[in-house]
């Protein structure tokens, strides 16, 4: 969980402030603030995490305290834990467009399988080890997720119900003078309630907000014939749009299982129909596969491997767009090599939670042994975990 807000500090540490936004219903506990249920309005929380020395952790790894609050030294630490209204949002967003160096709105929306605690330590954590802190504003939009690994169908039901939600802080942020561009960062299921959010905005306008540069969608978990048709729905004057795919995911495997249809996020993209596919709608892939994970799920690589974080802080730095234009397939993909990448956080595939348990017990018989095999694994690893 994340721990009662505590004034430890300790030489070293790094502070992340995000202005968050959510769906999520109030929590009676103080220690979690929101829950899994669904909110019939929007709520909004200034969180401000500590993040331990540079020379006492990882990159892509989040270090969850055992003990609460937490050894700053050595733990993530909530400092600020703080539900706010509307205004003091808009005024903490301004306060933090003011300090940043590009004027950007970066809002990140998480997958599957996230508690609220999750989704805060693991943003706190891409903005950190990213270096982008200090070139955005950061915006947690946060969806009703249990954070159980047998409610996929409950997460996507509050993952429709929230696009609507989605799309307003969107055009909020489109019509705030003070946001120069904004940069869409979605994980997993959270990839259907950004692109569900874009294309109503694109139907409702004829096009997507024009501030909206730069799409990145990560282990997308959305069929790949849907995802098309609505990116295509975007329009002509739709964002730059950059997939990060892993041909290896094990939990897009079991999510193509259940729907009996290929997950964005694991294609091939040098293979038919999918190179045709990527040139015809002009999208930038960055192809993992080909990168070492700690993550039994192959399933958040983007987040947890130290330079393809640090090159997503670079690029968003530099305002560049997101491809290696030197490497293959109409300069379109990025290939993954082993020599890419370092050491990778063994916690990523629950923080960034995997659709791997992806059935309620009551539809498991379509997956037999092979959900049975991979759900003990999801317990094994999640046992390890501190949460």
């Amino acid at each position: 969980m994340v721990p009662v807000p505590s004034d430890a500090n300790a030489p070293g540490t790094s502070h992340v402030e995000m202005v968050v936004a959510t769906t999520r219903a109030k929590s009676a506990s103080r220690a979690f603030l929101f829950g899994g249920g669904r909110a019939t309005e929007v709520s909004f929380a200034d969180m401000v995490v500590s993040i331990p020395p540079d020379a006492n952790r990882k990159i892509g790894e989040v270090e969850w305290p055992r003990q609460p609050p937490g050894n700053p030294e050595t733990d993530f630490v909530t400092l600020k834990s703080e539900i706010i209204t509307k205004p003091q949002a808009k005024a903490t967003l301004s306060r933090l467009l003011g300090v940043s160096r590009a004027k950007e709105a970066l809002v990140f929306v998480h997958g599957f399988n996230n508690l609220y605690e999750d989704a805060v330590y693991r943003f706190a954590q891409i903005l950190h080890d990213s270096g982008a802190g200090a070139d955005v504003a950061p915006i947690l939009f946060t969806w009703p997720s249990k954070g159980k690994i047998y409610a996929y169908n409950y997460d996507r039901d509050s993952a429709n119900y929230s696009r609507d939600a989605l799309e307003k802080l969107l055009r909020f942020l489109q019509d705030d003078p003070k946001v120069k561009t904004i940069t869409v960062l979605a994980h997993s299921m959270g990839n259907w309630v950004t692109l569900e959010a874009l294309r109503q905005m694109a139907i409702r306008d004829g096009r997507v907000a024009p501030k909206i540069k730069l799409v990145m969608l990560a282990d997308a978990d959305v069929d790949v014939d849907v995802a098309r048709e609505q990116i295509a729905t975007l329009g002509p004057e739709r964002p730059h749009i950059v997939l990060f795919v892993s041909e290896n995911d094990r939990a897009l495997a079991a999510s193509r299982d259940l729907w009996e249809a290929p997950r964005l996020g694991a294609i091939d993209p040098n293979v038919e129909p999918y190179r045709s596919m990527l040139e015809q709608d002009e999208l930038s892939v960055i192809n993992m596969t080909r990168l070492p994970s700690h993550d039994f799920f192959n399933h958040g690589k983007f987040a947890e491997d130290p330079r393809i974080v640090e090159w997503i802080g670079r690029r968003l730095a530099a305002g560049q767009v997101l491809t290696d234009q030197r490497v293959g397939l109409g300069d379109k993909i990025m290939v993954g090599t082993a020599g890419v990448a370092g050491s990778v956080g063994n916690a990523a595939g629950l923080v960034i939670s995997a659709p791997i348990s992806v059935v309620d017990p009551e539809t498991r018989n379509h997956f037999g042994d092979h959900i049975d095999q991979l759900s003990q694994s999801v317990r094994q690893i999640g046992s390890d975990q501190p949460r």
